[in-house]
This record gives structure tokens, sequence and C-alpha cells, in this order.
């Protein structure tokens, strides 16, 4: 790859801003590999301005989440639709980890956690490549189906607050992947679909370790302040996120990310709106 990096925020901008997903998950998983052989300093003088929205293709169109349509996972169609909704959320998830290293690059935090996020963004852009291999076997792209745009809207809401990034998006969002991949990876397997069967159990034990990092970060930070976790991790979703949150929960792998019922299942019934 011929793109000069200029530091690890000016790396992290430029794959947000790309809209070549090759080149967007190419740039990510450079920026990692520079970062942790220290190969690259934190900021620069040089750095791109961080984009209110990232880079994308045409296409998918983007529409509101109640105008996707759900289809069962027993026809082609259904699997497709799946893991296109599977790549779209973890290209959402390779910006969304850029954007907490570039956005939050002058906080006062060690240089581990850079080191956490930039493996959220590598791994996450493995995911997304993996996905869209699959999608090609079975004579599909990303971008083939229409997606929705909820992700970045969280992202956008928490663009001011470190502590509230990380309770929406690892904690809430991230969360979310390990109670409903199980069963999704139970149905690819009933349908025959073995292949993408095993692309899910490569995200979802990543996951955990994504999870784990939003937990071990959030903690950090309300410890420094002084911070009930659980209480800052209510007070900030009911302000931050939209509707209550949905079990069932995989409550084993989430403890052992570090996220304990404390957090969550008082917000099961809460309207937040």
């Amino acid at each position: 790859m011929n793109t000069a990096i200029p530091s690890l925020r000016g790396g992290a901008i430029l794959a947000i801003r790309s809209p070549d997903l090759d080149h967007k998950t190419q740039l990510a998983q450079e920026t990692a590999t520079r970062w942790f052989a220290r190969r690259l300093s934190l900021r620069s003088p040089l750095d791109a301005a961080l984009p209110d929205r990232p880079g994308r293709p045409d296409k998918p169109e983007l529409t509101p989440p109640t105008q996707v349509k759900k289809r069962s996972l027993h026809t082609l169609k259904g699997r497709i639709a799946l893991l296109h909704a599977i790549a779209h959320i973890e290209l959402n998830a390779v910006d969304l980890a850029l954007d907490i290293v570039a956005r939050f690059a002058t906080e006062p935090v060690p240089h581990s956690f850079f080191d956490g996020w930039m493996q959220v963004a590598y791994e996450e852009a493995k995911h997304f490549r993996m996905v869209r291999a699959r999608l090609n076997d079975l004579a599909a792209d990303y971008g083939d189906v229409p997606a929705h745009d909820g992700l970045w809207q969280a992202a956008h809401a928490t663009r001011n607050d470190l502590t509230a990034r990380l309770a929406v998006v690892p904690l809430i969002l991230e969360a979310r992947g390990l109670d409903v991949t199980p069963s999704l990876q139970a149905k690819m397997r009933e349908t025959g679909d073995l292949e993408s069967a095993a692309v899910l159990d490569v995200i979802y034990n990543d996951e955990k370790g994504h999870v784990a990092i939003g937990a071990k970060w959030f903690r950090f930070l309300c410890a420094r302040e002084k911070r009930d976790p659980s209480k800052t991790f209510h007070d900030l979703v009911r302000a931050n996120f939209r509707g209550p949150l949905k079990p069932p929960f995989n409550d084993i792998a989430r403890a052992e990310a570090g996220l304990t019922p404390s957090f969550y299942r008082s917000l099961t019934s809460t309207s937040h709106a």
C-alpha cells in the first residue's frame, strides 16, 4: 500500500474517510500493524480532518431499520440477507473502532487504550472481509441488499463523551452480538451452511474480546472519576440510547467479558424515549 500514514490518528482518519472498502480495511490493518510495532506517533499536524460520516460506496442503499425485511434462513436469499446484515455491522464496527481512536486521541489515557481499539479495528476489518468473501461464494456481494444506518447514529450521539461512547458501542451494540450469534450459528448449521457458521464462530470469539476491551476502559474511566460503573452505565444509556435493551442475554459470555448483570438487567423494560 502506498498511502502515507502520518500517525495513528491520521491513519485511522484516512481509513474512516475511504469509500473504497478494500482500501479502508487494508488501511485499518496497516495502521494497526505499524502502531503495534511503535512505528507511528499518536498524532501529527499532517492528520486530515475527522469526517462526520465514514466514507461509503454508492451501495447499499441505507433505509430506516423498520424497512429492512426479515427472511427465512432456510432459503439462499435469506442467508444472503443475513450475511449482508452482518457485513454491514462489521463494516460499521471497523469505522467505530477507528473513530474511538481518532476522535479521542487527545484524551489522557494510556497508550494501551489505543492498542486495544486498534486490535478491535484490525479484527473487525478481518470479519468484514470474511463475510464479504462468503457472500461472494454465494454469488452475492456487499451492497446488493438495503441496510440500515442505526449504528452510525449511535456513534454520532456520543461523539463528545468517551465514557458514553464506551457504554453505547461496545457495551450495548457489540454485547448484542454475543446474545444473538449463537442462535444464528445453530440455524446456519441446521440449514447445512457450515461455511457461514464457521465465519460466525470466528466473529463470536473475537467479539468477546471486544466487549472485554470496552468494559475494561469503561471501568477505568469510572474509577478515575470515582463513579460507580453500573449506575454510570444506566445514566449514560438512558441519556444516549433509544429504547430498552432486549433479552435474551448471553449472561455467560457477557460475564466473561466483564459485563455483569448489574449493568444491563434493570434496563430491559425501561423506556428511554
